[in-house]
């Protein structure tokens, strides 16, 4: 694991400024004496820099089955950076860090945080390590907005993109299930206004993390997976409301793993808000303006059909409007049964979807 320090003062978008920004972030591959053979991945908000293992790291990563020597994202062919947000609480200066102006974590002080943001400071990023222009940008989820963002926000430093179960700009749907995510948290007595002592308040990310696990996945495989089958055992001290279904006990374990691994609360706080203010009709005034902005030689827009939070037909109004400009657009429908999710758990699509594309850039 890596960093890049960037220099202040770092300028957010919707006001506000830091004094000074560092960036953690993961490579695999080596660089060409050109520097053209650079792919950058962005993140969902979970993961941190490590997609996959190496070397250093010899811990599997979050995207292990996608990226590595012959897999999908080749790194015996590309140069892999993969950066941790900013905003994120892996590394990246965000909420949970320090703020050198008072010594004090930023916590609620930090400002308002964008997808904008997180595209500049991976710019930036990728800038600092002396490359001009990615062969290729990947981004899952709020990586696909983050590789939209920054595609529009850089058109000639970015050659080909590909964007994964994203979004041009969030829906009623998403805005209103990360709205009360946002609030359970915050209903927490542990959040304490923000001003918390680690781990903070671990009852309403717990609860928060079910609700987003609950909309990763699809019905069908909550069906197909769990049907109304019962836990084994019944916790007798649990009361009358105690888990009794073996999908409800799944939901625990998940959640509390997440909490186990000491997400910030506050980082999923401003991370999960930067999607909902995201819109890519902000550059331009419309979202056929915004996204007519990308100057990608190639892109491939990857959707799911049953992903009800980020929605098949907002991955056909990319391509489709790609396509109105005069772009190279593959677009892959995938029918996967995990919805949002699929992109982490699915790999016999992906792996050929995503790995087809790259090879023919």
């Amino acid at each position: 694991m890596s960093s890049v320090r960037l220099p202040g003062p770092f300028a957010m978008r919707h006001g506000g400024n830091l004094a000074s920004v560092e960036i953690v972030y993961e490579t695999w591959g080596a660089l060409s004496p050109a520097k053209d053979n650079a792919l950058l991945i962005v993140t969902g908000l979970s993961p941190g820099a490590h997609a996959a293992s190496s070397p250093g790291d010899p811990a599997p990563g979050w995207w292990e089955e996608m990226v590595g020597p012959g897999k999908a994202i080749d790194t015996d062919r590309f140069y892999v950076i993969c950066v941790n947000s900013l905003g994120s609480c892996w590394g990246s200066t965000g909420p949970a860090s320090i703020d050198p102006a008072t010594g004090r974590t930023y916590r609620m002080t930090f400002p308002v945080l964008t997808i904008e943001d997180i595209a500049t400071a991976a710019h930036a990023t990728v800038n600092a390590l002396g490359i001009e222009r990615l062969k290729a940008i990947v981004g899952p989820s709020l990586g696909g907005m983050t590789a939209l963002a920054y595609a529009m926000l850089f058109p000639p430093a970015v050659e080909n993109l590909v964007t994964i179960s994203s979004a041009p700009q969030a829906l009623p749907f998403a805005i209103a299930i990360r709205s009360v995510q946002r609030e359970v948290i915050r209903s927490d007595p542990g959040w304490k206004g923000g001003d918390y002592v680690p781990p903070g308040p671990a009852t309403g990310l717990r609860l928060a993390r079910k609700l987003g696990l609950i909309t990763y996945r699809s019905a069908q495989e909550w069906r197909g997976r769990f049907a109304r089958e019962r836990v084994d055992v019944r916790d007798p001290t649990a009361g009358t409301f105690g888990i009794e279904f073996q999908v409800e006990a799944y939901l625990e374990s998940n959640a509390k793993k997440f909490v186990a691994s000491r997400f910030d609360a506050n980082c999923y706080l401003y991370l999960s808000r930067c999607m909902d203010i995201f819109d890519v009709a902000e550059h331009g005034g419309t979202v056929e303006a915004g996204l007519g902005r990308i100057q990608a030689r190639k892109t491939l827009v990857v959707g799911v059909e049953t992903d009800f939070l980020f929605p098949l037909d907002q991955q056909q109004t990319i391509a489709d409007v790609l396509r109105g400009h005069g772009r190279d657009v593959t677009f892959a429908p995938l029918a996967s049964l995990q919805g949002h999710d699929s992109f982490l758990v699915d790999f016999e699509r992906f792996s050929p979807t995503v790995g087809n594309f790259l090879a023919g850039i």
